[in-house]
């Protein structure tokens, strides 16, 4: 997926693009979860992973995860017939210039950055109270039993972060700022921000944890939950806005 839409963009160093999805979540957990082993091993805590079954893990993924991710980003530059062609045909529709046009100078309160943060606070309120029911069953040891409240939640967070994403993006090309597929994406992800937030007020008011092993466990395994968030949602408002563009723009003739 990610070649065939870089290729489509124009992109052409498809091995970076490989390398760098196959690494995006998987050296950021990595790094977090050796951490976390390496204090519940200081610690002697049994939860503690040893230290071959960790090498084995990653030996999976190294042989098998990343060459095949490596492959299908190759596959879809070299074998022409299998996606260039209909690019192509779905490029010639829309004419772009080549000369970047001026963007003109906006108030603060249309800043990208005030907009990426602000953004995250609809979608976060529609999983907040599934999300502290959560929190309280994995680390408070209560029983959670809503799981179809849960997926209503989960749908919910999803519509809504692609229409405050299409929406804002929307604002944003009125303003006349046609950068908007980086701000498109930290729109949509800045969710995961709130959710990790979250944990540090729940942590310190609503939790009984203390001591450096259980603030590892949990803000280690928290901040990968947080950061899968902030590439879900990131991904899921990218393509909604993407689809929204070539929609309202395909419908456009050109004189």
């Amino acid at each position: 997926v990610a070649a065939t839409l870089y290729k489509e963009l124009g992109g052409s160093k498809w091995a970076t693009l490989s390398m760098l999805t196959a690494c995006l979540f998987t050296i950021p957990f990595f790094v977090i979860f050796l951490f976390v082993n390496t204090v519940a091993w200081m610690h002697e805590s049994s939860i503690a992973l040893p230290f071959t079954t960790i090498v084995s893990i990653f030996a999976l993924w190294l042989c098998v995860a990343f060459p095949l991710t490596v492959y299908a980003a190759r596959r879809v530059f070299v074998h022409q017939q299998l996606s260039s062609e209909p690019m192509m045909i779905s490029r010639q529709k829309f004419e772009v210039s080549k000369v970047p046009r001026e963007i003109p100078t906006l108030p603060w309160y249309r800043s990208p950055y005030l907009q990426i943060f602000l953004s995250g606070i609809l979608p976060f309120t529609a999983i907040y109270i599934e999300l502290h029911f959560l929190f309280m069953a994995i680390f408070g040891h209560q029983v959670y039993t809503l799981f179809g409240i849960l997926s209503l939640a989960f749908i919910m967070l999803l519509i809504v972060t692609c229409a405050v994403t299409i929406g804002l993006t929307y604002f944003q090309l009125q303003s006349e700022d046609w950068r908007w597929w980086w701000t498109a994406l930290f729109t949509a992800g800045s969710t995961g921000i709130y959710i990790f937030a979250y944990s540090i007020f729940y942590y310190m008011y609503r939790s009984y944890m203390t001591g450096m092993l259980q603030a590892a466990i949990f803000f280690g395994y928290i901040s990968v939950v947080s950061y899968s968030f902030l590439l879900m949602l990131g991904a899921t408002g990218w393509w909604a806005t993407y689809l929204f563009l070539r929609r309202i723009y395909g419908a456009i003739k050109s004189e």
